[in-house]
């Protein structure tokens, strides 16, 4: 079997490349440089918006969502390419993340017509209120309530890690709507403007902050939030699938959400940084790519990455044939962000010092892009579902392997 895209795709990919070519300049690409730090409520400047208007009028974003709904209804190839090449030069079209294939597969009609075509052309953007402070990866433990009061939910609680909530403008937000149900059942998704009455935002400055991440890095974020509900009344159109079924619809639209060339290249564009810099670059009088141990390891870690590549493609085809996609992408989420810091680490040992660098020194490589990716590695194992809670779904959905619960002690006579 080859690997290989048809005729028609590889035409696409020059398009987009040509089209990149033209159109990404150096004041587009300060201006997406998170040290800007400038931008609307949503994060774009003006020339992003300029930018993400002429992507949209060629008919790159969404497009694989239905044409009803502001779509294409194309190919999920197609999108992959797109999104591919994208993503290598900073700009983000895809709609990973954004909980768009959960409202696809869970909304009512109104909402597909209303979230849908706004979070395609990047007029909507939706914070994921997912985490809590003493759950952490364990959503079922969740806290946040939302208490029926006739066509209203009374939201109460905290959020953790809410990243995008000071720029969105929605928040997809887990919350408990029946405390006497098992921890898996009782949760619903509630879909609602960030600016409904009742919601603080409170900032958390990450690791990235000072100096800011260069423009590329994976997990260089230099901010993320913690937010809190206060009596926050939401309508009952506000709920997405059926109250107290939050549980699996959750987990459907995280599944997805793995899927894609977003989440691949998270993992993967590392080693594509390394490739291009010991290809053209020195460190003084030393030559990173004539080392043979260098050569050999860089290989490794190529091959790695093609793994990577080749289970986003099963994955995309099961999706795409219409099969049942269980722990498909739980196992991704396994294998390619352990592949990320397994590559990071290398890096590091490959550049010594240098590889130690952020950005503010005068001595950084590549803007200290290797020192950064360094510092937002680890993340990569704990953001949207940890390898560990990854590992178990794999065993139990994929293997059909028991749960590991120790059973309870029989209640003494």
């Amino acid at each position: 079997m080859e690997f290989a895209y048809t005729s028609e795709q590889e035409a696409l990919r020059r398009d987009v490349r040509k089209f990149i070519k033209e159109n990404i300049s150096a004041e587009l690409a300060a201006e997406l440089d998170p040290e800007a730090a400038t931008g609307d409520q949503r994060g774009l400047g003006p020339k992003a918006k300029e930018l993400y208007e002429k992507i949209y009028q060629r008919g790159w974003l969404g497009i694989t969502y239905p044409k009803e709904y502001g779509g294409q209804g194309g190919d999920p190839l197609s999108q992959y390419i797109v999104e591919e090449e994208f993503r290598r030069v900073g700009v983000d079209i895809s709609l990973g993340g954004s909980g768009a294939p959960a409202i696809m597969a869970a909304g009512t009609e109104e909402q597909k017509k209303h979230f849908i075509p706004g979070l395609i052309k990047h007029e909507i953007v939706f914070a994921l209120g997912f985490t809590e402070p003493h759950a952490g990866a364990d959503l079922a433990n969740l806290r946040c309530s939302a208490v029926r009061d006739g066509d209203y939910y009374v939201i109460n609680g905290q959020k953790m890690y809410t990243s995008s909530a000071h720029m969105a403008t929605h928040i997809y937000l887990m919350a408990r709507t029946d405390r006497t149900a098992p921890k898996h059942e009782g949760i619903s998704i509630f879909l609602f403007p960030m600016d409904t009455p009742g919601i603080t935002v409170r900032p958390l400055w990450t690791i990235q902050n000072n100096p800011t991440a260069p423009l590329g890095t994976t997990y260089g974020t230099a901010r993320t939030n913690e937010t809190f509900y206060d009596n926050v009344r939401v309508h009952k159109s506000c709920l997405l699938g059926e109250e107290n079924k939050g549980w699996r619809v959750g987990a459907m639209g995280l599944n997805l959400d793995r899927v894609g060339a977003w989440r691949y290249l998270i993992s993967v564009q590392r080693d594509e940084d390394i490739v291009n810099f010991v290809k053209k670059q020195s460190i003084g009088d030393y030559a990173p790519g004539k080392d043979p141990a260098i050569r050999d390891k860089i290989a490794e870690m190529w091959i790695e990455a093609q793994v990577c590549r080749l289970m986003t493609m099963r994955s995309m085809s099961i999706v795409r044939n219409g099969g049942n996609f269980t722990y498909e992408g739980s196992a991704e989420k396994v294998w390619a962000p352990e592949h990320g810091v397994r590559t990071t680490e290398a890096i590091t040992q490959m550049l010594g010092q240098y590889g130690t660098l952020l950005r503010t020194s005068p001595h950084a490589l590549e803007k200290g892009i290797f020192a950064h990716n360094v510092l937002g590695s680890f993340q990569s194992g704990i953001n949207h579902g940890s390898v560990q809670v990854m590992r178990d779904q794999v065993a139990r959905r994929g293997l059909g392997l028991p749960s590991g619960r120790k059973p309870k002690p029989a209640a003494a006579k």
